[in-house]
């Protein structure tokens, strides 16, 4: 998965001959999972027309401040456009629109949006060899670049004028690819391997029935979407659960019982950086499991169990330089009961929940948490979607970790 899927990404079109390229643009990112809105000035619709971008992009093209062909006219928000996108990506730039951008000229709504944008704004420069070598021109890229923009450098080849050198719009493929990279060279997760643990974990009986428990699997799974969209290369080990997950960043190594995933979960904990063991594994199981059904013929049974082994225990003990994370689900005496579970397992963090909190535990789409650092530092939340509430406990391992190296350089 592209990390410009579920992205806002507006596409500013300007009038030069590579404004047809601008389709090819917009079919490009929407395979990528991004959403397209698309202004153009009024000018380039003489190279492409809205329709075809339209069409391409699912979406209303915005060209005019008000809807000229609507006699109740309606004024297109430019303040709205603006906020409403993850980046503004202007392609083709032609000198005429990046002279106004860079001084600040707005005659147009493709100017008002980027005059009002707060998101990042990538520029790709189309235009004659002359024009963009011109003095003025390369003012204007110095400009554009201290005010943040970022420039995606024309390529080298024939020119519409029949020149050959710099001027022509980069490719769509290389626009796309040069994004991706911008972004994930930013994410604080690059470069970091995650592994994760969720859902329950089945003790069997007999072939028919286990010991198990009411575990969704939504939170570990929300953490390892958000880990991945942070940049993260996530293993998910997973118990039985009906979820599914479709990002190429993530792996999902699926297990049934609690030795299962000991095993799973130790053969990848050695290469991790970060492991966040949010699954709930049975502590007991079954002495011995029947090789039959167990027939109902007497009014009890009885059924003898011993304990689990300790997954998080265990990784406390070996984790060395590897950030630790655990999950304290508990019904009484939380905190004493989360903080003594952080201690005695060496972690460097326990996410504590409570069943006594509404909106928070099992099968819920929501979650309340309260993290408990080893140096005792206590942070608690309101009710969050669990996806929200994955990004918070994301955060916070981010900057401690981002601490600690500050911590370590000084």
């Amino acid at each position: 998965m592209s990390v410009l899927s579920g992205k806002n990404i507006l596409l500013g079109v300007t009038a030069g001959i590579a404004a047809y390229k601008s389709a090819f643009l917009v079919r490009l990112l929407i395979k990528k999972g991004a959403n397209v809105k698309v202004v153009m000035t009024p000018a380039s619709k003489d190279f492409v027309t809205p329709l075809t971008l339209s069409t391409l992009s699912k979406n209303e093209v915005y060209s005019s401040f008000i809807k000229e062909d609507n006699e109740n006219a309606q004024w297109n928000n430019h303040v709205e456009l603006a906020l409403w996108a993850d980046l503004f990506l202007i392609a083709p730039a032609t000198a005429n629109t990046m002279s106004k951008m860079a001084n600040g000229t707005c005659d147009n709504l493709l100017l008002a949006v980027y005059l009002s944008a707060k998101c990042p704004v990538y520029y790709a420069p189309a235009m004659d060899l002359d024009m963009y070598k011109h003095p003025s021109t390369l003012e204007y890229f110095k400009k554009l670049n201290d005010f943040g923009n970022i420039q995606i450098p024309a390529a080298i080849g024939e020119l519409a004028s029949g020149l050959e050198g710099q001027g022509r719009m980069a490719a769509p493929e290389d626009i796309v690819s040069l994004i991706e990279k911008h972004i994930l060279d930013a994410l604080p997760l690059k470069n970091k391997n995650l592994l994760i643990t969720a859902g329950p974990t089945y003790e069997a009986i007999d072939p028919v029935r286990f010991i198990g428990n009411h575990s969704s699997g939504k939170m570990g799974y929300a953490i390892a979407e958000v880990a991945a969209n942070l940049g993260a290369q996530v293993t998910l080990i997973s118990g039985p659960v009906s979820l599914h997950i479709k990002n190429e960043a993530i792996q999902v190594i699926n297990v049934i019982s609690a030795n299962e995933m000991f095993e799973a979960t130790h053969r990848y904990f050695k290469n991790c950086d970060i492991a966040i063991l949010s699954a709930a594994v049975a502590d007991f199981k079954p002495n011995e499991v029947a090789l039959h059904k167990i027939k109902k013929k007497e009014e009890t049974l009885t059924i003898k169990l011993t304990k689990t082994k300790d997954i998080l225990a265990s990784l406390g003990e070996m984790k060395s330089n590897k950030y630790l994370v655990g999950f304290a689900l508990e019904t009484q005496n939380e905190l004493e009961n989360a903080k003594t579970k952080l201690k005695k397992k060496n972690l460097d963090l326990i996410v504590l929940n409570s069943l006594n909190d509404k909106g928070a535990g099992f099968k819920s789409d929501t979650n309340k948490i309260t993290l408990i650092s080893k140096d005792n530092k206590i942070v608690s939340f309101n009710v969050k979607l669990k996806k929200e509430v994955a990004n918070d406990i994301l955060q916070h391992i981010i900057k401690e970790l981002y601490l600690s190296l500050i911590h370590i350089s000084e």
